[in-house]
């Protein structure tokens, strides 16, 4: 029986295609998926749109420069550089900022653009840490993540090499010379990236294949496996109302998340042309071209890279001499031992969690950052640990701006790396303890009001009111640590296991880790009651006084 009615032009369109590819279900199902609509959860679109805008002003960046070290004189538009001898690399670096239409803008869009790339992995995968997201079964997801900052700092370091100026020739000596101080492979490592003894001729050519060719290939596909386990393993959302761990609670892909998607690629376009138009990036031509004599002053690398460069200037002289050979501490400890403290701790750290407190259950409700207070703390510490390298970075001119002394900057970073993790530790995690206890008062004796009643008997109480239903349900999303006694079924194999070091001290860290440090129901007394005899009448009053809460964001 036909209905009279015309198929639409569109509807036509998906009729061709299910005929041929057979995608009606595949569409359907995956344009109904959903996602969490918490605000967090966009942050990791950040470096994934950032990474389309590289590879879009990327291309248009290789049509005019020259990865060549071979010496040229410049004869460009650039009067003050007129006639000075440059690698090709350089001068066609100068041609793009002064002499294609609109390659500075889409120069300074690169840098930018790299530069939120990297910042907004490492933002989002603060929030994928803070929130426990990283958990099973995501731990193979956090790894790519991990490793996708390992590259995007390589990729960085290739990019911002290339333009062959002072600044990045700085930069490039220095990666040789740690290249160099390796035990045994040193010498090969260094001669097989730079073609010879440094600077070379070869070095500014291979780093661009690799900036232009393998690792971005590399990064295309970790960030597409990335993205693939994401949509496979549904994603994680915040605790709150009608929030299980069988279920997510948001809006479909089509059309809520597309349009929120689409609008914030271009929020984030916008944002990176506004940067590159406005504000001036790496101003290669103030630097000059680069020649081993000489070196420039009061210049720091990009910010991703800051932290080694603080990390050598805080280093004290040291070296250890052994059968002839001799190991310059002073360049490798700064060089690999900060970096690989921070990648290596991120990549192992769901699996030593797991360890500690025996958690093998699926999570997909993420915790909000207050009710781990360990993992807490032991963020904040990174960041700090992190911080204060970056901030050593500029040490001589934070000296030379406070009128300081360098070598006071220096004595005291080196205090700093070891006294402000620690510190951080600590005050995160009695400030966690704290919003807990927060938290279990207000579910307790109710929210403050701010309205002040005189009782019959003449005393003056604030009128506390029950919290939102919504903000009750996030509270109460809650969920005790795991904690694990030492037991033979933990898998720790022994001939005699109730006195076994390592399960000793496994079961010592998973109680200082896990359990419950501050209960919800902590304010009540064993009959009950709230400690003070008033909480029903309290709230009894607080309704009459200003109504009951309500929630704005509830459904009838």
């Amino acid at each position: 029986m036909s209905t009279g009615r015309t198929p639409g032009r569109l509807e036509n369109t998906g009729v061709f295609l299910d005929e041929r590819l057979g995608a009606a279900k595949f569409l359907k199902r995956n344009m109904r998926k959903i996602f969490p609509d918490h605000w967090t959860f966009l942050l990791g679109e950040i470096p994934l749109y950032s990474f389309v805008i590289l590879l879009l002003t990327g291309t248009f960046l290789t049509f005019f420069f020259n990865p060549s070290m071979e010496e040229v004189p410049y004869n460009g538009a650039y009067a003050p550089l007129r006639g000075v001898l440059m690698s090709e690399a350089y001068a066609s670096s100068l041609d793009i900022n002064f002499d294609v239409r609109g390659g500075l803008l889409m120069r300074q869009m690169h840098h930018w653009a790299a530069l939120l790339f990297i910042g907004g992995m490492m933002v989002h995968m603060l929030r994928v840490f803070f929130n426990g997201a990283y958990r099973k079964p995501r731990e193979l997801n956090w790894v790519i993540g991990v490793l996708l900052l390992a590259l995007a700092l390589f990729e960085g370091l290739t990019g911002y090499s290339l333009p062959d100026d002072l600044l990045s020739g700085a930069g490039l000596r220095i990666t040789a010379s740690v290249l160099l101080s390796l035990p045994l492979v040193g010498t090969w490592l260094s001669f097989l990236l730079v073609g010879g003894e440094y600077p070379g001729e070869d070095i500014i050519p291979r780093f661009y294949s690799m900036h232009i060719l393998l690792i971005p290939g590399i990064l295309v596909a970790l960030i597409t496996a990335h993205l693939i386990l994401t949509w496979v393993l549904k994603h994680t959302q915040m605790p709150g109302k009608g929030r299980t761990n069988d279920n997510v609670v948001g809006a479909p892909t089509y059309p809520s998340f597309m349009a929120k998607s689409g609008s914030y690629f271009m929020f984030t376009f916008g944002l990176v042309a506004l940067l590159g138009t406005f504000a001036q990036m790496n101003p290669i031509w103030l630097y000059g071209p680069y020649t081993p004599s000489d070196i420039s002053a009061g210049t720091q690398p990009d910010f991703y890279l800051a932290f080694l460069d603080g990390s050598l200037r805080l280093m004290p002289s040291w070296e250890i001499n052994v059968l002839g050979h001799t190991l310059p501490m002073s360049v490798l400890v700064p060089a690999l031992v900060p970096i690989g403290i921070i990648l290596v701790g991120l990549i192992l750290y769901p699996f030593a969690e797991r360890w500690i407190t025996g958690d093998r259950r699926e999570h997909n409700v993420v915790d909000r950052p207050r009710n781990n207070p360990h993992r807490t703390a032991i963020g904040v510490s990174a960041i700090t640990f992190y911080g204060v390298l970056w901030l050593m970075a500029s040490n001589d001119l934070i000296a030379a701006f406070f009128h300081l002394s360098i070598n006071v900057m220096i004595i005291t970073g080196r205090f700093l790396i070891f006294l402000g993790p620690a510190l951080a530790y600590f005050v995160t995690y009695r400030i966690c303890l704290g919003l807990q206890r927060r938290d279990a008062e207000a579910l307790d004796h109710g929210v403050e009001t701010g309205v002040i009643k005189r009782r019959p008997t003449g005393e003056y109480i604030e009128v506390h009111v029950p919290p939102l239903e919504s903000i009750e349900a996030q509270v109460r999303g809650k969920e005790p640590i795991p904690v694990i006694e030492g037991r033979a079924e933990d898998g720790i194999p022994s001939h005699d296991e109730g006195h076994h070091p390592l399960r000793r001290l496994r079961a010592m860290m998973s109680r200082a880790y896990g359990g419950e440090k501050v209960p919800l129901d902590g304010g009540r007394d064993h009959d009950g009651h709230d400690g003070h005899g008033e909480r029903e009448e309290r709230d009894r009053a607080g309704r009459a006084a200003v109504g009951p809460g309500t929630d704005e964001n509830r459904g009838p």
